[in-house]
């Protein structure tokens, strides 16, 4: 079973950015989605981006997050500027292997899962 592997978490202050990167060899064929959770809070839907390249969005990121991939690196982004500190969460990719299209961004709807990588934005 292909597995993804997340990068590029850290630490930032409110207004910084970073970029995520998913290994995603394997997966490119599938819809694929970032998703993040916080102490005590369960897992939210943070972006998707389908095989056709269509991309959606959380209210919460809209305007300050981009979803991409690369094809050809069998990779899949996740642009964050303007980051708030309420944005601190693990991040994880996953894809959605039994059913078509990315929507609704529920993550009981992807079934292969990275192993997260943690984001930090301080005040």
């Amino acid at each position: 079973q292909a597995q993804l592997v997340e990068s590029g978490g850290g630490s930032v202050q409110a207004g910084g950015s970073l970029r995520l990167s998913c290994a995603a060899s394997g997966y490119m064929n599938y819809c694929m989605g970032w998703f993040r959770q916080a102490p005590g809070k369960e897992r939210d839907g943070v972006a998707t981006i389908d095989v056709d390249g269509t991309t959606t969005y959380a209210d919460s990121v809209k305007g300050r997050f981009t979803i991409s991939k690369d094809k050809d690196k069998s990779t899949v982004y996740l642009q964050m500027n303007s980051l708030k500190p309420e944005d601190t969460a693990m991040y994880f990719c996953a894809a959605t292997i039994e059913f078509q299209g990315c929507a609704p961004m529920n993550p009981t709807r992807y079934s292969r899962w990275g192993q997260g990588t943690q984001v930090t934005v301080s005040s």
